[in-house]
């Protein structure tokens, strides 16, 4: 659960800073995000493949061990042999071999650490989600309050006989359509919490207590703060499956190296001691292998090939980063452009609103136009509320697309030589 004293430690290593009261009273994305560090097992394999990418790095750099061979004479004791060979490897074989695994090393690195944005991106859904759930649930509490009190009036007139009983049943109408959403939401806001839970790698009580704040939720930045070149170019240089693209080429071609090398076969030289019924005689010994019938096409063909596929797979990757960015920023744009219309409508409508209220202190209108307008400020404020939904979730593909937070004062640790995502915060 958040009250982990573990949790504690991790978040205070991260965040530079002593958290007190623990646990804190509020949760923002960015301290969920460092608990689903803490806590989801999806980061443990991504650890563990760099562990085994370490143990591969520590084999290539291994150098090769001699070989000593001893040939007793049987029956005759007066004979005896004795070789010691130590084997060279020419044309920086072993380099290449570091290269390559040190490539996929760092591949690893950003596997874990786009494996830790994928946890940061959902818990950044989740959270939201429960926001906005949360959100909608007041309005429509609110508003089946107001539809109460309009078919409470309905009810009264209708008996005056001044309007039609057809009129409160719609009113009726309304008002279980409205409860009904109620129901529903309430289902939505559980479940909500369900997947946030899920996100952060926790069970659902451990989030019981907790309340949640999103300060910038309601104001998400704008368009212009984005210039489409600056979003391509964080793309391109930020994605991890993009980086990640361009070590594994660089392993690949580290490969083809050390397969143009082996064209140079390994030389092993070494003294040798015979001892022959009581004469000694020492040599030196030369072998190597005698390149006659190949000179290692095949696996050089082979790794040249691996290489122009890591080259394709790595341009594809490129081109389609380009291609979300360019189109989650469109969507974005869009979103806000939605939001803003959704705003001015729900400003008019409140300014309306204002002004039945004072129109029915003196008198001018009566009750029952007062709730007409409370129901459609209502409605205007959800309106206004999926609108705020689109450009939150459009900004959040946005970040995803650059794989960044965006937001002014959000923050999170993707750098992967961070120790807070290589180092295993349970250990």
């Amino acid at each position: 659960n958040l009250a982990d004293l573990g949790l504690q430690s991790f978040e205070e290593n991260y965040l530079g800073h002593p958290v007190s009261p623990w646990p804190p009273k509020t949760w923002d994305v960015q301290t969920l995000s460092l608990a689903a560090l803490y806590f989801n097992p999806a980061l443990d394999a991504a650890r563990a493949r760099i562990a085994g990418t370490q143990a591969a790095l520590l084999t290539a750099g291994a150098r090769p061990n001699p070989t000593l061979s001893i040939a007793p004479g049987i029956p005759s004791p007066y004979l005896l042999s004795l070789d010691l060979s130590v084997p060279l490897e020419p044309a920086d074989k072993r380099r290449y071999r570091v290269q390559a695994a040190r490539s996929l090393d760092q591949a690893a690195r950003f596997d874990l650490a786009g494996s830790a944005w994928a946890v940061h991106s959902a818990v950044r859904a989740s959270l939201l989600d429960y926001l906005l759930a949360s959100q909608l649930l007041e309005l429509l509490r609110s508003e089946a309050k107001v539809r109460g009190d309009q078919v409470n009036i309905l009810e009264r007139v209708a008996s005056a006989g001044e309007i039609p009983h057809l009129d409160v049943d719609l009113a009726r109408i309304e008002l279980s359509k409205t409860r009904l959403a109620i129901s529903t939401t309430e289902g939505d806001v559980t479940a909500a919490k369900a997947s946030l839970a899920a996100a952060v790698g926790i069970p659902v009580a451990g989030l019981q207590e907790a309340q949640f704040s999103w300060p910038r939720m309601d104001s998400p930045p704008s368009a212009e703060s984005f210039s489409p070149e600056t979003i391509q170019r964080d793309a391109v240089l930020n994605r991890l499956d993009v980086r990640s693209s361009l070590a594994q080429y660089a392993a690949a071609e580290a490969g083809l190296q050390l397969e143009i090398a082996k064209q140079y076969p390994d030389i092993n030289i070494g003294p040798g001691y015979t001892y022959e019924e009581g004469h000694s005689y020492f040599t030196v010994g030369f072998s190597t292998v005698v390149p006659l019938f190949n000179r290692n096409q095949g696996p050089i063909a082979e790794a040249d090939a691996r290489r122009q596929e890591a080259a394709a797979a790595f341009l594809e990757t490129q081109a389609d980063v380009i291609a979300k960015s360019e189109r989650a920023l469109a969507v974005y744009t869009a979103a806000l452009k939605e939001l803003v219309e959704a705003e001015y409508l729900l400003n008019l409508q409140e300014s309306q609103r204002r002004a039945m209220e004072q129109a029915v202190r003196i008198g001018e209108q009566d009750r029952l136009s007062l709730e007409d307008i409370n129901i459609q400020s209502s409605l205007s404020a959800r309106t206004r509320l999926d609108a705020l939904a689109h450009a939150q979730k459009a900004l959040g593909e946005l970040e995803d697309a650059v794989q960044r937070p965006l937001a002014l004062g959000d923050e999170f640790p993707i750098n992967p030589e961070s120790p807070v995502l290589n180092k295993l915060p349970k250990e």
